[in-house]
């Protein structure tokens, strides 16, 4: 049992929402370049199996507008069926809030596809539910930069905690004595950590041990 303070995520407490990472989706954001978002959403998706946190992932409209859950999220959790949906805020379908709900875990981390709708729509109410918020805002993307930007900020003014992906690994980490999680941490790093993960394979390479 790993000691967390109650300020900062801790796994044993914490549920990772992925929304909507599908191509339709991908093709409407223009906040951030979509190669970005789908390296840091896929960093997110292999924290969350490092650390054992439960990963519910939801599409909308999967078969019949916007595709299917992008692949590299998909092979995380191969025998997770993603849940499908009409409702634009995920939190209105019941399925989506009978998985969270079965978890009974109160710290609640989302990234998604808009940023504007599908992460804000649900965060704003999963936080007037009671739940501890958290939007992942380098995991997500809108349809333009400002777009994202005010729905960050309206997120924020309710009491939602934006974060980036690396520091939700890190706070799951919260000390490199952990040894049972820092190779599987190192080796995210290294994939997908970008000139953080350059400096740790030339630390690993070029420095004496």
């Amino acid at each position: 049992m790993r000691n967390y303070q109650q300020a900062l995520l801790d796994p044993e407490q914490s549920v990772i929402l992925i929304i909507d990472h599908q191509p339709q989706m991908y093709f409407g954001v223009e906040s951030a370049p979509r190669s970005v978002i789908e390296n840091n959403v896929t960093g997110l998706a292999k924290a969350a199996k490092l650390f054992n946190v439960p990963c519910i992932i939801t599409t909308i409209e999967a078969q019949s507008f916007s595709g299917y859950t992008y692949s590299k999220i998909q092979e995380q959790y191969p025998d997770f069926v993603p849940i499908d949906r009409t409702f634009i805020n995920a939190w209105e379908d019941q399925n989506l809030k009978n998985a969270v709900e079965a978890t009974k875990r109160k710290k609640i981390i989302i990234a998604g596809l808009w940023t504007e709708a599908c992460v804000t729509f649900p965060a704003l109410s999963m936080k007037a539910d009671g739940y501890d918020v958290y939007a992942v805002t380098d995991a997500s993307g809108g349809a333009t930069q400002d777009a994202h930007n005010m729905a960050v900020l309206r997120m924020v003014q309710a009491g939602v905690k934006p974060v980036t992906w690396q520091q939700v690994m890190l706070e799951f980490q919260r000390d490199w004595s952990n040894k049972d999680t820092y190779d599987g941490v190192m080796a995210i790093v290294k994939e997908h950590g970008g000139a953080y993960g350059l400096g740790v394979e030339y630390s690993e390479t070029m420095l004496p041990k």
